[in-house]
């Protein structure tokens, strides 16, 4: 495996390209977990996600390969994979709703970077963000487990329709 660059922004919305098919089904069924054939459906639909989908997102795609695959089927799994620490649940600043989003960890935390007009969100990975978790780690002596931090702001797009209206 090639080294982690020292920062990454994604070009859509997810860095999701380290993310090797398999993974959540490798990490439950090591823990013994049985992998329904509807629970793999998920699964893949978590993996291959190139956005943060909720979970009647997740649900409607997962459907298109399974229509037999219910609402309670994608929240149990959801759950499972919360309990487990394999995904994380975002809220992406409330810009989008009141809906909650889900995404697989990568190999390193990010920030979520999102613009408050138009509602675009890109994520970032960076060894400044390692360096400043370690440091909280050490200043604050805690064991740091989960980081999800999210910025705001108005993106150059947006700036530059606000500039070219007036």
């Amino acid at each position: 495996m090639s080294a982690t660059p020292s920062h990454r922004v994604s070009t859509g919305e997810r860095i999701n390209d380290h993310e090797p098919a398999g993974r959540l089904q490798h990490e439950l069924s090591s823990r013994g977990i049985r992998l329904t054939r509807q629970r793999r459906v998920v699964l893949q639909v978590m993996e291959s996600a190139a956005r943060h989908m909720d979970a009647g997102e997740i649900l409607d795609r997962a459907q298109k390969i399974d229509a037999d695959i219910t609402r309670v089927t994608v929240y149990r799994t959801l759950d499972l994979l919360k309990g487990f620490g394999l995904i994380d649940e975002l809220d992406l600043l409330h810009l989008r709703g009141h809906r909650h989003y889900y995404e697989s960890h990568g190999p390193r935390d990010h920030i979520h970077v999102a613009c408050i007009r138009c509602g675009r969100v890109r994520e970032i990975e960076s060894e400044l963000y390692e360096d400043l978790k370690k440091q909280i780690s050490k200043d604050c002596d805690i064991e740091i487990s989960i980081a999800r931090t999210e910025i705001g702001g108005v993106c150059g797009d947006c700036k530059a329709k606000a500039v070219s209206s007036d």
